[in-house]
C-alpha cells in the first residue's frame, strides 16, 4: 500500500508584507529580537525562504538584520 501526503493548497504569505504587496525598500528591524528569533533555528541558523515563508526582499533584509543583531550582541552566533 502506498502512502501519500496530502498537500495543503494554502500558500504561505510573507509575515512582513502588507495586503497591498511588498513595501519597498524592505526593512526588518534588527532590534526586534522576538521576531528575529522566529527566523532562526535552535542552532542560530537562519531558516530558508521555504521554511520561514518570507518573500525574497524580506529574506535578504532579515538576514542582514540577524547579522546586525548578532554583531551587537542581541542574538547569539551559536545556539545553546
Amino acid at each position: 500500500m502506498i502512502r501519500t501526503k496530502k498537500l495543503s493548497a494554502r500558500k504561505s504569505r510573507c509575515r512582513f508584507c502588507t495586503k497591498d504587496g511588498c513595501p519597498r525598500p524592505a526593512f526588518v528591524d534588527y532590534k526586534d529580537v522576538s521576531s528575529l528569533k522566529k527566523l532562526v533555528s535552535g542552532q542560530s541558523k537562519l531558516f530558508s525562504r521555504k521554511r520561514s515563508g518570507l518573500c525574497a526582499p524580506f529574506q535578504r533584509a532579515a538576514s542582514n538584520a540577524v547579522k546586525r543583531a548578532r554583531f551587537i550582541g542581541l542574538l547569539p552566533y551559536v545556539g545553546e
